[in-house]
Formats: structure tokens, sequence, C-alpha cells
């Protein structure tokens, strides 16, 4: 039986009271406003309640239509239904555009009003999900709100707090997609500096002779094109933390000018003759050795050095196995509730598979991987298997294969045998050959690394 508050609006106490006894028999709580005024009043008090307006559009005081912005600015995740007794197409246009949920004539609604409310609620919540999610992955990290209670993450963790708290420069060492990145704004949202900018910066995602001008900023006239002043990204992070991604891919020009930042907090701009003085926390990010980079001397010594005062080693997913429940359930719930679709969990062999897998990718593989499980598998059912990526179960086929020998009579044998041999007619197509077998999908990967066979 659903559950949740419903707010009614109308001026007529006996439709009113109708429709408020007709919900609360759906299990609904119903709270009752006869004009605009005091249904607003009302909004405003219950805003993290009331998950649907039941609103008529004629009230003493107020159009319904009109008083749609003014519902959802005090409730942006509430959904809202309007009641008219005379509808015209162009009303209930109007009424969509303004982001009513439905529009419905009085005479006619009796039988569809609890199958829309029904609807309008479970938006409304899902909707509600997605603001928390995205509130939780959003700009404001903490070191609290990270997913996992792996050994390795913990030690990082650790490490993060303790250097949060200083203004000592941060190296961030790590895989691609392990969530460095994640890690620099915990850094900065436990520091002093979390009320200024958080300013990240890819090197990698410029072109490298741009790259110098966006971070430094230059002067009119410095270069063609250099029509009017540039701020660079290092003025925007002034007070606040310097995030680079893939420092390694700094040339050595522009490391230069870096390790006078760290040494002096000044720059010079292009075209500028002075120096410009900031005051930021530099916490940067690379995927490779940069030691060994300095050694072959694609990395200068000096600002290695520098960077590494104080160096973390963010861990790679592979080696947070017991992360993997809690991190993939978090994600496919996430997109569940972006898609308006239910997925209850998932089922106990997919989350063996997951925790099987080697991440190449990291977090970021394993985020992509249950955004396009949640797109393909049916609504109201535990993930299966059979929606994770074809590739994803050859990786995992054991290295043993082969199909047992004519003479061995045994049951276990004859089911590989015949097995192999449907797989051989599907042309390896494992969907076509399931549904040979009569079993599902999720069940033929099972018996393939049972018996170690080739799929």
């Amino acid at each position: 039986m659903p559950t949740g508050t419903l707010l009614l609006i109308d001026d007529e106490p006996r439709l009113r009271q109708l429709l408020a006894r007709v919900l609360e028999l759906e299990g609904y709580t119903i709270l009752q406003a006869p004009d605009a005024r005091r249904g607003l009043e009302l909004l405003e008090q219950h805003a993290e309640e009331v998950l649907v307006v039941i609103s008529d559009v004629k009230l003493p005081d107020a159009n319904g239509v009109e008083l749609l912005p003014r519902l959802k600015a005090k409730s942006p995740d509430c959904e809202i239904i309007l009641l008219t007794a005379f509808g015209t197409i162009a009303d209930g246009v109007k009424a969509m555009k303004q982001g009513a949920f439905d529009y419905l004539t009085k005479g006619d609604f009796e039988q569809q009003l609890v199958v829309v409310v029904d609807r309008a609620a479970e938006k409304s919540r899902l909707r509600r999900r997605v603001t928390e999610l995205e509130r939780r992955v959003g700009h404001r990290h903490s070191f609290s709100s990270m997913i996992g209670s792996s050994p390795a993450l913990r030690r990082a963790q650790s490490l993060g707090e303790q250097v949060a708290a200083t203004d000592s420069t941060v190296l961030l060492e790590g895989p691609t997609g392990s969530g460095k990145e994640l890690f620099a704004q915990a850094i900065h949202e436990a520091s002093p500096r979390k009320l200024k900018s958080f300013v990240a910066v890819n090197c990698s995602a410029f072109p490298r002779e741009l790259l110098e001008s966006e971070l430094f900023g230059y002067k009119k006239g410095a270069f063609t094109g250099a029509l009017t002043d540039k701020r660079g990204l290092l003025e925007e992070a002034n007070g606040g933390t310097l995030f680079l991604d893939e420092i390694g891919e700094l040339e050595l020009n522009v490391q230069a000018k870096f390790l006078r930042v760290l040494e002096l907090q000044q720059f010079t701009k292009l075209g500028d003759t002075k120096p410009t003085n900031v005051n930021v926390r530099l916490v940067a990010a690379t995927n490779r050795n940069l030691k060994h980079e300095a050694t072959e001397g694609r990395f200068r010594p000096d600002l290695y050095y520098r960077l590494s005062v104080f160096t973390i080693n963010v861990p790679p997913l592979k080696d947070r196995a017991t992360d993997v429940p809690a991190l993939a359930d978090f994600f496919l719930q996430y997109f569940a509730a972006k898609l308006s679709k239910r997925l209850p969990g998932l089922e106990d062999e997919c989350l063996r598979l997951l925790q099987r897998y080697e991440w190449p990718g990291n977090v970021r593989e394993l985020k992509n991987v249950l955004e396009r499980a949640a797109i393909l598998a049916p609504a109201d059912q535990p993930l299966s298997a059979a929606y994770l990526p074809d590739e994803f179960h050859a990786l995992l086929a054991p290295a043993t294969t082969g199909t047992p020998s004519p003479d061995d009579c045994t049951l276990r044998a004859v089911e590989a045998r015949h097995i192999q041999q449907q797989l051989h007619k599907a042309q390896g197509n494992k969907t076509e050959a399931a549904r040979q077998l009569g079993i599902g999908l999720t069940t033929l990967y099972r018996k393939l690394q049972e018996y170690g066979l080739q799929a």
C-alpha cells in the first residue's frame, strides 16, 4: 500500500472531504486547504513530507495554473495535479508547461485519480532520491561520505584527514578512475580553506600551448588575440585549493613556473612585468611514477620533491574488493532513480562477478558498468549478471577449459558435453544457446564456469 503525504487545495468542502477519504483508504496522509494562501502555508510547513499537491484550478484567491510556480518554489521535488470543472486543451498545455504532473477534469477523473496520484507520488519519491544522491556525489565531499570500509581505503582516508588541517602540498598517486579528485575535494572540505574556491584542472585536457595561459592568465596584448586581461585559474583559486590532475602532463617550462608558485606564492603572467601574489594550497594527482619520470628527465626533480612533501596512495578498486557491494548498490540506485525505475538490488551471482573482476578502470569503470546495467535491466527485479557486458564474463572465465571425454558417462560430463554442443551450434552466441537449452543466461554462465568450458 502506498504511503506518503498529499496536500489537497480546494474550496469545495464536500469534494475535498470525499477525495481525502478516498486517498486515505489508499494509505496516504492528507493535508487540506480551502484556498491558495493556506495551501502555500501548509506546503511551506511540510515541504519535506508532501509528495503531491492536488489543487483546483479555480480558487477564491488564485488561479491554480498561476499558482504552480509558487508551489514549486516551496517544494521543487513535489508533483502537482490540477483539477478543473471546465478543462480546455489550451489550459492543459499551459499547466503542463508550468510543471504540472497532470491536468484532470472534474466529473470523469474518479477512476483515474488514484492511479495518477500513485504515479505522481512515485515520481516525487524518485526525484527526492536523485536529489539526495546528487548531494552525496556533488561538489561538497567529506571523508566520512566516502563509500567503503576496506583497510586500503581507511589508510588513505586517515592520511588525508591528518594533512587536511595543514597547508602542506599533497601528491595523490593512484591509477586512473580510483577517485583521486574525490580525495582532493575531501581534503579541501576538511581544511580551513573550505569556504574558499576549489578549482580543479585536468592538465591532460588542455592543449599544451594553451595550458600555461589558462593557469597563469595573461595581460592584454601579450600575444595576437589577447584583447583583454585574463585571470588565470591560479587567481581563481586564491585563498582556496588548486587541484592539478595528471600533473605529469605539464611541460618543463610550466613546471618551472609552478615551482616558483610553491616556493614564493607568486608568478608572472604572460605579457606582464610585475609578479602576481596568490595564496593557494596545491593538491596534485598523477597516475604515473613521478620519481621515475624525474630520473628520466621528463619531470623536474626539484618540483617533484616539493610536490611529494605528503604523498597519499589512493588504492585501486582491485585492492578494495570488500567495498564493491556498497559501491555497486549505491551506483545502481543512483541510476535507477535517475531513470525513474525500481531496481531492488543485485543478485548474488551478479555481486560475485563484480567482486571477482579486476576493474582496470577502477571506480569510474564500476560506475559506467552499473549505469549501462540500470538502463538494460527490467524494473522491479534484482539486477542479474546477464546485464553485465559480455567481455566482463570472458575476463572472468576460468583458465582451465575443455570438454569431458566421450567415455565419461557421469551426469556432470553428459551435461557439460551437451552445453558445449549447443554453444557450438549457436556459433558461440550464449543468449541463443541458453534459449535452446531452456535455461537462463545467468545459469549458462554459471555452468560454463563450473565445468571450465570455453564459451
